[in-house]
């Protein structure tokens, strides 16, 4: 006759399953406390994963058109920076116009249109950090300004012929839907400046230097009626085209803040559906660190449990 064990088979069976349950939450636990997240797999997500994806997505839109809009920014600033020196290049010419007209000496007027000239073909030809050309619409491997002087450009054909750039002007996704126009064009800010240049070359006798020195009457009327009015338009066209790169800016910054509050939203949705409350985490840690000892203590326990421990002591007489 054996003496039996007082736990039964199934009472072991529970306790077993207990300490994989415990061990189970445990891992789980650690695994949260560890990567900061509620799961690391979508079965831990249950039925949020939809919703999650979703979310991911959205954010992943809004930090692309972040992107996009950063470029934006950085285009138009450089435009602004440029369109304002071309701008006052054209202020220059005009007040050069005026002062030789009005004083009837044209000695550094032409010097003054060269200087003019080169500097604003440098910009009219400028490209990016990628080596595009910044005004040539849709054509940016394409100098949009080709002539080399005042000279060739004042002698050969019109000032038009000169321009090579494209007609569409860049624009940029900054939202669902939303475009912003970015791109200027060398034709729409350089012609208006290069048509006043080339008047003064022309009224210089093409390069022979008829407006050195004292200016007859008819050379001050040639200046004041055709020189002087194309300088004032290009002054007022690239005044305009300065404001309207700002109002570009402008809108562009409206559009990364905007982008920036629904990628905070978007992410703050992704962080409630993963992310762990790490206080919550860590008092689970604990919480099942305990019930697992107190689940394998009650186990060894009972398995050293038999009916000896309950028998009286048998003594023996001699």
């Amino acid at each position: 006759m054996s003496i039996d064990r007082v736990a039964t088979n199934a009472q072991t069976q529970y306790l077993l399953s207990q300490i994989m349950q415990a061990n189970k939450s445990l891992d789980q636990s650690q695994a949260q406390v560890s990567s900061g997240k509620v799961a690391t797999d979508y079965a831990g997500i249950g039925d949020k994963t939809a919703a999650l994806e979703a979310a991911r997505a959205a954010a992943a839109r809004a930090s692309a058109y972040q992107s996009n809009t950063q470029l934006a920014l950085t285009q138009t600033d450089l435009q602004d920076t440029q369109l304002t020196t071309l701008s006052g290049l054209a202020a220059q010419l005009q007040k050069a116009i005026q002062t030789a007209a009005g004083n009837s000496d044209g000695t550094s007027l032409v010097d003054t249109a060269n200087s003019i000239f080169q500097q604003a073909s440098a910009i009219l030809n400028s490209t990016d950090a990628n080596g595009n050309y910044i005004y040539s619409g849709q054509k940016t491997n394409v100098a949009p300004f080709s002539a080399a002087d005042l000279g060739t450009m004042s002698t050969n054909g019109n000032v038009s012929d000169y321009f090579t750039n494209g007609d569409i002007k860049k624009t940029v996704l900054v939202g669902d839907g939303q475009t912003q126009q970015i791109g200027v064009l060398a034709s729409d800010i350089g012609e208006k400046l290069m048509q006043a240049l080339k008047d003064i070359y022309v009224a210089d006798g093409n390069g022979n230097g008829d407006l050195s020195g004292q200016l007859t009457s008819a050379q001050v009327d040639d200046l004041t009626n055709t020189a002087l009015p194309d300088a004032v338009n290009a002054t007022t066209s690239l005044n305009a085209a300065t404001a309207a790169n700002g109002d570009a800016y402008n809108s562009l910054n409206d559009a990364m803040t905007q982008q920036q509050s629904v990628s905070n939203l978007y992410q703050g949705f992704v962080s409630d559906i993963e992310d762990v409350d790490m206080a919550t985490a860590l008092t689970n840690l604990n919480s099942n660190q305990v019930a697992l000892q107190a689940a394998l203590s009650v186990a060894s326990r009972l398995g050293q449990l038999s009916l000896l421990n309950y028998l009286p002591a048998v003594t023996t007489s001699g």
